[in-house]
């Protein structure tokens, strides 16, 4: 963002005074302060941006924006009610004065995978920004914004939640021309209570958009499957539920990469993405999805997704000294827990087929059934091994054990389980490493890689 008169944004984020000049960009890390720039003043559970706004200005920032006041030249410092609404304010008008075309995403599983994928196909027609990693948040989403520029002509904008209202404030300051919610899954139950609860996060995103656009859903999920909203042109895709507008068949799983036919109004378009699993055609029909609204031809918006690339530590396949890696560390939930397992029991092996697990997180009162079943399905897609750690992961085992998995063992630490995969892997077999980003199971990735 770059080229505004400080009198403009004085305005924008409701200040207590005008100043005037000109900003270069907008900063809120005081590391990172160029001259010109305007520096917000951000404050978090550890960390509070209001200290370092002395040190910004000497350093050459124009302006500072406070919401409260301190030792800080108060002459050059603009105080409003709260900084982070300061900065989604601003964000908004940066999006509403460069009018880029904007599809947001959201869901509890398969979001920046979905996002990728939306981009690979946006592409085709558009010059296009996409939310850099995952900063989707309330802080990480206007960042994002706040780097469009006038050659940008779309941008696909990933958005996350922990409690109700934040993905409306999302919404509402990126104005998405098109949504998209991939599923409601129970990744954030212990602090919503409910699916129903999280169902109502996630459909916050029809407050940003207009009237008449466009609402990709996952038809396959029961908790999306029927919604209603008369002002706005509902779609949903899905695999198992055919009454969906967009639908998919013929699936093959590869090593690496899935095959599949779209259908879509009585047409047929041949679709490959490398990657693997029914859960990622799911995000890819979103994709596509999102191509033919935009007004990009059907053929040529399914030839797309081949151009996606996986991203971070989701599903990224590693040969590596005659075994096989799956690096799908990044993060875990019961869902994608599921579509794990099941897609690693389908895939071409001459080994054995191992998941190295750890725990899943932030599921309050069903963690206990959550690792269960998951352990149970181990055994019923007849995976050859399962080794985990972490608390809950304990469970996982015994009831892969129970479930006839013939190789399944419990650690309590992280060492001894990167110890055990590290004497125990064999050529021909594949590693399905997967638990929540904060048991860091890409360290054991890295040891493996290091030690093997």
């Amino acid at each position: 963002m770059s080229g505004y008169f400080l009198s403009e944004i004085s305005e924008w984020i409701c200040a207590d005074k005008k100043l005037f000049g000109t900003v270069g960009e907008i900063v809120t890390d005081s590391r990172k302060i160029t001259p010109g720039c305007l520096f917000i003043a951000l404050e978090g559970e550890s960390f509070d941006g209001h200290r370092f706004i002395g040190d910004a200005l000497e350093k050459g920032a124009v302006a500072a924006v406070a919401h409260k006041k301190g030792a800080e030249p108060a002459e050059k410092t603009l105080y409003v009610g709260n900084t982070e609404r300061a900065l989604r304010a601003l964000a908004r008008m940066h999006r509403i004065k460069l009018d880029p075309v904007t599809v947001g995403v959201t869901g509890s599983v398969g979001k920046t995978t979905t996002r990728e994928m939306i981009a690979a196909v946006v592409r085709q027609k558009y010059h296009t920004l996409t939310t850099p990693e995952n900063l989707n948040n309330n802080i990480g989403m206007p960042q994002t914004l706040l780097q469009l520029t006038p050659e940008h002509q779309a941008a696909v904008i990933e958005m996350g939640m922990t409690a109700l209202g934040e993905i409306e404030e999302l919404a509402t300051t990126l104005l998405p021309q098109i949504g998209v919610i991939t599923n409601i899954g129970v990744s954030h139950m212990e602090r919503l209570g409910s699916q129903k609860n999280i169902r109502q996060a996630k459909l916050e995103i029809v407050q940003g958009l207009r009237e008449g656009a466009p609402l990709l859903l996952n038809g396959d999920d029961s908790m999306l499957w029927g919604y209603e909203n008369p002002d706005l042109k509902v779609i949903f895709y899905g695999i198992e539920n055919k009454n969906c507008q967009i639908t998919a068949k013929d699936l093959v799983v590869l090593m690496g990469s899935t095959t599949f036919t779209i259908c879509y109004q009585g047409e047929k378009y041949p679709a490959r993405i490398p990657c693997m699993g029914s859960h990622n055609v799911l995000n890819a029909l979103a994709a596509f999805g999102v191509g033919v609204c935009l007004g990009i031809d059907p053929r040529e918006a399914a030839a797309a997704l081949d151009k996606y690339q996986v991203t971070g530590w989701r599903q990224k396949i590693t040969p590596f000294h005659g075994f096989t890696v799956v690096e799908d560390c990044y993060n875990a939930g019961p869902e994608s827990m599921k579509a794990a397992l099941s897609t690693l029991s389908g895939m071409p092996c001459t080994g054995r087929r191992i998941a190295v697990l750890a725990d899943m997180l932030e599921l309050g009162y069903l963690s206990e059934q959550a690792h269960r079943l998951t352990g149970q399905l181990a055994g019923r897609v007849k995976l050859d091994a399962v080794y985990a750690y972490g608390e809950m992961a304990r469970l996982i085992v015994e009831e892969a054990k129970a479930a006839g998995v013939p190789d399944a063992v419990w650690f309590p630490e992280k060492q001894a389980l990167t110890g055990h995969v590290l004497a125990s892997v064999r050529p021909g077999d594949i590693l399905w490493v997967k638990g929540s980003h904060g048991m860091a199971l890409e360290t054991l990735v890295q040891e493996v890689y290091q030690q093997a």
